[in-house]
């Protein structure tokens, strides 16, 4: 039997608070990060904080349908979306994994669950290497314009936004993507995982985690240049209106002598 978990990022946050609260379909297992629902037998949605919904033997139509409702919950809704599928046979001879297709000795609920999860992660790394790759971008223009120019074409405040839309990337990559973290499923069952092992080596997870991270670690630098060129620029800014500030004052008293 052949089936597909699919994965879409609907949004940059969902609130898995008010998605408990107000989402109907027998829940299956929920903690602060996750919700898992089976909406009908063998029918499986698996809701993320970090904005990404995976499902488990859905038609499309129904998959719109409950990325609509779970919207209702979301933070800053994703225009473009980032979506991934993966192909699950099950009663396969053995469980393997392979690129776009996972084999299944027999149904497994917990199987499934690792599945969705890996797929899910594997959304949440490529939007967030969209985002950081674009980011990387924006600084390689202002970095030219520094070598062509040799100042800065962006103001203290911008740069402060910037630096801080950076970190917030970072905070939200380390705080949602426990990817080097095993699932508590695996802990005690060598088949499961054996599974998340290899569902990570096949999404290549680890690395494109840390590409991301460099990525972020690069901006990072750049941007501490372009901080210190400005601290020294409102320095020397200061230093002049000192300067001209003790002028003025000793003008001011060689004339009052004059006088």
């Amino acid at each position: 039997m052949k089936t597909k978990a699919y994965a879409v990022q609907i949004a940059d946050a969902i609130s898995i608070k008010n998605c408990k609260n107000n989402f109907k379909a027998k829940l299956l297992f929920s903690d602060t990060d996750e919700l898992f629902y089976e909406l009908y037998e063998g029918q499986y949605i698996y809701i993320f904080k970090y904005g990404v919904i995976s499902f488990y033997n859905l038609n499309k139509e129904d998959i719109k349908e409950i990325c609509t409702e779970i919207l209702l919950y979301g933070k800053n809704s994703i225009t473009e979306e980032v979506i991934e599928d993966i192909e699950i046979l099950i009663n396969g001879k053995s469980n393997t994994v392979s690129f776009g297709t996972v084999s299944l000795k027999e149904y497994n609920v917990e199987s499934l669950r690792l599945i969705m999860l890996n797929v899910s992660q594997s959304v949440a790394l490529d939007n967030y290497s969209n985002i950081s790759e674009q980011i990387l971008e924006d600084t390689k223009v202002h970095t030219a314009y520094l070598e062509e120019k040799g100042k800065l074409d962006i103001s203290g405040k911008n740069l402060k936004k910037y630096i801080g839309r950076v970190l917030n990337i970072k905070n939200k990559i380390s705080e949602n993507l426990y990817i080097f973290d095993s699932h508590d499923v695996t802990w005690d069952d060598e088949t499961l995982n054996k599974l998340d092992q290899d569902l990570k080596r096949v999404f290549d997870l680890k690395d494109r985690y840390r590409s991301i991270n460099d990525q972020i670690e690069i901006i990072k630098e750049n941007l501490e240049l372009f901080k210190d060129i400005m601290f020294h620029k409102e320095s020397s800014k200061l230093e002049w209106i000192i300067i001209i500030l003790i002028l003025v004052e000793v003008i001011d008293m060689f004339v009052i002598k004059l006088t």
